[in-house]
């Protein structure tokens, strides 16, 4: 990397100031993802960004001109750069020193698509807890990268209604919970993800996963399954759908 291009440093939290200090004269070994976050390893240590909500990345010649909300550039020795776009600017771009371990990456939980993600781990973590399940399938300390769209989809799949009580439900449901949002997030990755508005993939695609959606978008419409008139509820400010007859 031979530089760094700051145009606004008010994303989420402030772009550090000794950030391209830090960054000039490196290389990127490889790159991880953690949850929502990219880390970007380096010999120096390691770049944190996370896109926010309608952030995203391009690889782009540096000589083309910025776009509004092109709130950083990092600029590589092939006259190439990566690009960071950000309309409401709630993404982050921050440093970790060699070892170190960021509040934001310390307490997640395992990522959904691992062995350590299981119905076990569910129902252990799940004892006495009487908030909605719903709302437990998408804390990230419990699992990490299961967002609305999906926990809706697996809790349909699994026959569980999203406001029942997460420390009432069984290790087999568990069980058949964690093996469908597997498959739910597995299907969705295989179709480029679920494009609602203006989300697209990175070769610059809209996701096809919504035309499989069963129930998340289509309250007041008939299950797909029994025919019953799917309902809405809304719990922590989101939308959740379910059907009253096949989830319980």
């Amino acid at each position: 990397m031979v530089d760094l291009v700051v145009r606004d440093h008010r994303l989420r939290w402030p772009i550090p100031s000794d950030l391209g200090q830090k960054l000039i004269g490196q290389s990127v070994e490889r790159v991880d993802r953690r949850a929502k976050y990219l880390l970007f390893r380096t010999a120096a240590g390691t770049l944190l960004i996370h896109l926010g909500m309608s952030g995203s990345l391009r690889v782009m010649d540096t000589a083309d001109p910025p776009m509004r909300h092109d709130h950083f550039d990092i600029v590589f020795d092939n006259g190439r750069c990566l690009r960071y776009n950000d309309p409401r600017r709630f993404g982050c771009c921050l440093w970790l020193e060699p070892g170190e371990v960021h509040p934001l990456l310390s307490h997640l939980g395992p990522e959904p698509l691992s062995d350590a993600f299981t119905g076990a781990l569910l129902y252990r973590l799940s004892r006495r807890r009487k908030g909605p399940v719903k709302n437990f399938l998408m804390d990230g300390k419990v699992v990490v990268g299961v967002g609305n769209i999906y926990a809706n989809e697996a809790l349909y799949l699994a026959g569980i209604r999203p406001d029942r009580a997460a420390g009432r439900i069984s290790l087999a449901r568990y069980e058949r919970l964690a093996a469908f949002v597997k498959q739910v997030l597995t299907s969705a990755i295989e179709q480029g993800g679920t494009t609602l508005r203006d989300f697209v993939g990175g070769d610059g695609k809209p996701g096809y996963f919504a035309q499989q959606l069963f129930v998340y978008g289509r309250g007041g419409q008939p299950c797909k399954a029994c025919g019953s008139t799917l309902r809405e509820l809304r719990l922590s400010q989101r939308i959740s759908v379910y059907c009253v007859t096949c989830q319980r």
